[in-house]
């Protein structure tokens, strides 16, 4: 798929499993697990999926996804799998290499979405992409820094304050044109200062969710996750974004939904839902 000057390739990162009930808050399980089975231990397969955007000269990677260097208790827990769709293989499969990744944008930094921006070397860790600049909301980066202790376990400071000590993470303020092509969005309802990103070119757009959609299943409205700090404010995003979305036909690119990358977005009699879905990105 090309918008603008990018074309833009899906990157898988491997996949892990969460706990269904709260991935889906309210909604009663004989309703969730219609689209999202789960496993014996009541956990639905989550994908840990980033977009990179090429021209050429620029790669931008949004999020970094799951990552590596996990111990066997996280491995465990997580029931993470990674091994051909590390991020590393993924972008090698594109004939990248991660010196060739010119800018990270993340979405925010819970550790499914940040797992891939470090590596370990010998004691300490250090930016996986060496000539990245890597760009995050100056509010959200404040608060992971001092979470609460319902949130402090989604963020392992690890994938993401070397960033800060190297010198190569920027902190945006607010909503913001990254170029002509690239709008970032701050959304709220997950965590503080969570960014979305809008790329457009006028005639097609693609929305990147982060974890305001995590997947296709939780377009309709009431299917908001345990896991947001603040859900009626999610349900304030939705019913921002949701008419948009059908209006001008955008496409939605989730990160967490195994069994679809994007789809569009309808209104049916009970409300907003998933249009048509799609396994690889249209043309």
């Amino acid at each position: 798929m090309k918008i603008g000057k990018y074309t833009l390739h899906p990157i898988s990162t491997g996949t892990f499993a969460l706990d269904g009930g709260a991935m889906f808050g309210i909604i009663p399980k004989p309703l969730w697990e219609r689209t999202n089975p789960a496993d014996g231990k009541n956990r639905i397969l989550m994908e840990a999926r980033s977009l990179l955007l090429t021209d050429g000269k620029e790669n931008i990677l949004l999020d970094t996804g799951i990552g590596s260097y996990w111990d066997a208790k996280f491995e465990k827990i997580y029931d993470l799998h990674r091994e051909e769709t590390a991020l590393e293989n993924s972008l090698e499969k594109l004939g990248l290499k991660p010196g060739d990744i010119t800018s990270v944008i993340f979405t925010h930094l819970h550790f499914d979405h940040t797992g891939g921006s470090t590596i370990p070397e010998g004691e300490k860790w250090i930016p996986a992409f060496p000539n990245a600049k890597y760009f995050v909301q100056k509010k959200h980066f404040e608060w992971a820094m001092n979470p609460t202790e319902k949130d402090r376990g989604s963020f392992l400071r690890e994938r993401f304050e070397p960033l800060m000590r190297e010198g190569v993470l920027q902190l945006l303020d607010g909503r913001t044109n990254f170029n002509d092509e690239i709008e970032i969005i701050p959304v709220e309802g997950h965590t503080v200062a969570q960014q979305a990103l809008k790329i457009s070119d006028g005639e097609k757009t693609l929305f990147y969710c982060g974890d305001l959609f995590p997947t296709s299943s939780h377009i309709p409205l009431p299917y908001i996750m345990a896991y947001d700090l603040f859900p009626l404010q999610t349900l304030k995003e939705k019913k921002e974004f949701l008419p948009k979305a059908v209006e001008e036909n955008w496409l939605l690119f989730y990160e967490h939904d195994p069994y679809c990358l994007a789809s569009t977005v309808k209104t049916t009699e009970k409300g907003f839902a998933a249009g048509e879905k799609f396994t690889k990105l249209p043309e």
